[in-house]
């Protein structure tokens, strides 16, 4: 008998259902219980079960220290200690998997007896947090933090919005050790509740958001600025070159560029790119954000798209903006980290190599949607990933219809009428 939950099966349902005999969304206690008492295999369509909601509270880390230890073991250097404490996000971008799931936090006194039970196992941990949006509701999470953990004992990371991370924040995030935060700033024209730019876009925002991410800079020494490539507010050069003037303003952040992807049932937005037919059958594996966008874009030929992004990316890693981030970077952890990100990247080779690519009629076809005949560039790069894993795909498992969320969509809505 076989389950698979997590993010494919929430996102791919439909096949995931042709490999696993239980397909899980969100998955609680009950959930599980029912599978248990089952326990059934189910060929050749397996069985989807998904709770209301998301679970109202989790293991406590003393329950799954045993998963967490075996993970830090294989960790080569620097070791995160994955850590929760709320439930989707309050904000609604429409390409976000947790765009329509309702924000809950979890339990301030479990947090607590996390953080003190970790402190028994791990000297100064780095407690990485996997909230969607952390902070929420600020003052519970620090007041928890506070209670339980002595100046100086724990070092932090987290993602969370500009709008949250106002001055007064950044100095009880800074004395209760934070050492790292990942806002999303996504797009120049769009979002802007997210941002705490308002009505801003263009340069206008880009000086907004430059200014914040300098304060954060003051107070944090790590900073990841996150933006989506792709978008469909955005044509032509400028939201590229206004990304390097941003870049410019603000040496000490590291910018991360993510490919728009529509990842199957995962938000709404993905059925609009359905209708449209502008999403492509990347295989699953490729899709990671970084080497295959599998949504057509709207205001762009994509030779122009993949020049306009590898310029950027070469622009945003090269030698003078290393120079300039390992010199406005504080703390050694921060400048090593940064520098070997940047000086490893392939990032910009493979655009490079995605752009000349599209020369060639037959790849072009499948970029453009009229093949589902997957270019042998990618078939060998899986291949060569998966290694002696490769035989063991199921026929047809590298394959999938990128439009299953809209056919499952279609036919509720008919069956309803």
């Amino acid at each position: 008998m076989t389950v698979l939950g997590g993010p494919h099966a929430r996102c791919y349902p439909e096949d995931a259902a042709l490999y696993f005999d239980y397909v899980l969304g969100f998955t609680d206690k009950p959930v599980l219980d029912e599978i248990l008492g089952e326990a059934a295999p189910h060929r050749p369509i397996g069985r989807y079960l998904s709770a209301a909601r998301q679970p109202t509270e989790l293991p406590l880390l003393e329950e799954r220290w045993k998963f967490v230890a075996e993970t830090l073991d294989k960790a080569p250097l620097i070791k995160f200690v994955p850590m929760i404490g709320s439930m989707g996000c309050p904000y609604t971008c429409s390409f976000c998997i947790d765009s329509t799931v309702d924000y809950q936090p979890l339990a301030f006194d479990r947090i607590r007896t996390d953080l003190k039970f970790l402190q028994t196992k791990v000297r100064r941990p780095i407690v990485a947090w996997h909230d969607p949006n952390f902070g929420v509701r600020f003052n519970d999470y620090m007041t928890a933090i506070e209670d339980v953990v002595p100046k100086g004992r724990m070092r932090f990371i987290a993602e969370s919005s500009l709008s949250l991370l106002s001055e007064p924040n950044l100095k009880r995030l800074k004395r209760n050790g934070f050492v790292g935060i990942l806002p999303g700033i996504e797009s120049w024209y769009d979002l802007g509740n997210k941002s705490k730019t308002g009505k801003s876009t263009g340069m206008d925002k880009v000086r907004q958001v430059a200014a914040h991410v300098n304060t954060i800079l003051r107070y944090i020494p790590t900073v990841q600025t996150n933006f989506v490539l792709g978008l469909d507010c955005d044509s032509g050069a400028e939201p590229f070159e206004l990304t390097k003037r941003f870049i410019d303003l603000t040496p000490g952040a590291y910018p991360a560029f993510s490919l728009l992807t529509a990842y199957g049932a995962a938000a709404p937005l993905n059925l609009e790119f359905m209708r449209a037919g502008r999403v492509l059958p990347f295989p699953h594996h490729l899709l990671d954000s970084n080497h295959a966008m599998n949504v057509r874009p709207l205001n762009y030929d994509w030779a122009e798209f993949y020049a306009l992004a590898e310029d950027l990316t070469l622009y945003t890693h090269s030698r003078g903006q290393l120079w300039r981030r390992f010199n406005a970077n504080r703390g050694l952890t921060t400048k090593a980290m940064n520098l070997t990100r940047a000086a490893s990247s392939g990032r910009a080779k493979f655009q490079g190599k995605v752009r000349r690519l599209l020369t060639d009629p037959e790849v072009r076809k499948f970029f453009d949607g009229e093949t589902n005949a997957l270019p042998d560039f990618y078939r060998k790069r899986i291949r060569h990933q998966m290694g002696p894993f490769w035989n063991a795909l199921p026929e047809g498992a590298l394959m999938h219809d990128p439009n299953a969320y809209l056919k499952k969509h279609e036919a509720a809505r008919v069956a309803a009428e």
